[in-house]
């Protein structure tokens, strides 16, 4: 069978223990293509070590809007082909199969289709001139399967369907689209491979199609597999019981062609036949195979390298003289976590132990953590207060969504609390440094920092991962960035996107603030 995991890298990492990696923005500011490809690889053996043998990656999508945002490699169209094929090298010198997401591209949406259901308003010709260009040269480059995208594309397919929610028309996205998967997909871009919708219980699906509909659709379409939602209850466990007994029922009643899938499996199977699936007799968990997995998930080696492009990948984007830290015996560092990082509120603990190892911290001097909690008035007044005493602050912020860009969710999401300290250190004659814990983009809510460090990742690593079992998860780019502020390591990164400024209003505007680093 194939087994998959999605296993990009960074905060998509269904794979919870061994080397997590770094996400893919990160890759893409270390610089080096050759790093995507070391990743890559990495993931391949470690994978290949845990019996899986499909990687659902990497993510082809360009990235000009936060949503898919470090999940991406960039927004130019020229570093996600130059990355994205290098990961899949990665991939394919290792044996695991590969899987490009999501087509057409979900780079251009503010709405996630876990979530909500996203319409893209671009043209077939706008899409050759810009998304699909990725996709095209790892097609040329032996991808193996290609994942849909559930978006709706009006321009390109037109048929409409009664929401089963709103009531509204909406559009056939992607993954139910004979004009996308067939007509562009197959046709116009001339792709052998296997086609696997995205996974069918999303909320774009899920919230407004009928789900005999949806299969009758995504295998019409050209969808040679499908994704079905995961056994989580039994109303779940029922369906994906009973899904097969629906294709099957769709068939026969011709609503699915036999051809159709006759065409589908001998896809599938010619895939396999490529990778030796098909002469796969041994599935046995040996001592062997467990030793050689115990040794080789999160290896010593593993680690060394992903931390190495975690530093590498670090990217200061400003800096007023105040990074690195000088920090001097006795003297009281603190890290000021925002609401958005309550689930990273041991981060501190972990980068301590990395730097009390090296011997970076002076004698008696102090790092202790504080998080700010936004619906808590007098945590606010207290976090300014401890951030006023400390001799050293550094201000740590994570955006993993638009949402949290948005300066009227959530009262800004620790934002005015963060403004008014570096506002208040700055009458004291202090200097600030503001670390950005995921998206790169709210470095432009905080211009007047003194310091701004962007790692394009964070983990909830609490502390110095055991060698194997759990909590062995390793993605060390937020560590690597807090190590980074006290002298440890060369940070080299570049901007890989266009940071916006905010208007007068604190919404993202259209003016550069930053431009991606050429």
């Amino acid at each position: 069978m194939f087994i998959a995991a999605d296993q990009e890298g960074g905060n998509v990492s269904r794979v919870t223990f061994g080397t997590t990696g770094v996400s893919n923005m990160a890759l893409a500011a270390a610089g080096n293509a050759e790093y995507a490809e070391t990743m890559g690889r990495i993931f391949g053996e470690e994978l290949g070590l845990l019996g899986i043998n499909v990687d659902f990656a990497p993510v082809m999508d360009i990235n000009n809007n936060p949503v898919i945002g470090i999940r991406s490699f960039s927004d130019s169209v020229s570093i996600v082909s130059e990355f994205g094929l290098a990961f899949q090298k990665g991939l394919h010198d290792t044996g695991t199969l590969t899987s490009l997401k999501h087509f057409p591209g979900h780079g251009n949406t503010d709405t996630d289709s876990h979530s909500g259901f996203p319409k893209i308003d671009s043209t077939l010709e706008e899409l050759k001139a810009f998304e699909l260009i990725p996709f095209q040269a790892a097609i040329d480059d032996g991808a193996d399967m290609i994942m849909t995208a559930h978006i709706q594309y009006p321009e390109i397919e037109k048929e409409t369907y009664v929401s089963i929610s709103t009531g509204e028309e909406v559009y056939l996205p992607a993954t139910m689209s004979d004009d996308i998967l067939t007509g562009l997909l197959r046709n116009d871009m001339k792709f052998e491979g296997v086609v696997v919708s995205d996974a069918l219980d999303m909320e774009a699906i899920s919230k407004n199609f009928e789900y005999k509909d949806v299969l009758r659709y995504t295998i019409n379409a050209g969808a040679d597999m499908v994704i079905i939602p995961p056994v989580k209850d039994p109303d779940s466990y029922m369906l994906v019981y009973q899904t097969p007994d629906l294709i099957e029922e769709l068939i026969k009643n011709g609503e699915i062609s036999t051809e159709r899938l006759d065409e589908a499996v001998r896809r599938i199977l010619t895939l396999k036949e490529k990778y030796g699936l098909l002469k796969q007799n041994d599935f046995a968990a040996s001592e062997e195979k467990i030793r050689k997995a115990e040794e080789g998930i999160g290896s010593q080696e593993h680690r060394k390298t992903v931390w190495n492009i975690a530093e590498q990948a670090l990217t200061v984007l400003k800096n007023d003289d105040a990074f690195p830290l000088s920090v001097r015996e006795g003297e009281k560092t603190l890290i000021v976590l925002a609401d958005t990082c309550a689930s990273r509120a041991a981060i501190g603990e972990a980068a301590k132990q990395i730097l009390e190892k090296n011997s970076l911290l002076p004698e008696g001097a102090e790092v202790t953590s504080i998080l700010h909690t936004v619906k808590d008035q007098e945590n606010g007044e207290e976090v300014i207060k401890a951030a006023q005493e400390a001799d050293h602050v550094i201000l740590l912020y994570r955006s993993w969504d638009s949402i949290c860009l948005d300066p009227e969710s959530g009262n800004g999401l620790s934002v005015p609390v963060f403004t008014q300290i570096i506002k208040n250190r700055h009458e004291a004659g202090k200097k600030t440094i503001f670390l950005s814990g995921l998206l790169p983009y709210d470095a432009a809510r905080f211009p007047d920092a003194d310091a701004i460090v962007l790692t394009y990742c964070s983990s909830s690593m609490k502390e110095l991962p055991p060698e194997t079992g759990k909590g062995s998860s390793y993605c060390p780019n937020l560590v690597a960035g807090i190590c980074s502020c006290f002298g440890m390591g060369t940070p080299a990164g570049r901007l890989p996107v266009n940071i916006n400024a905010p208007d007068e209003t604190g919404h993202i505007s259209d003016t550069v603030l930053w431009p991606r680093a050429e």
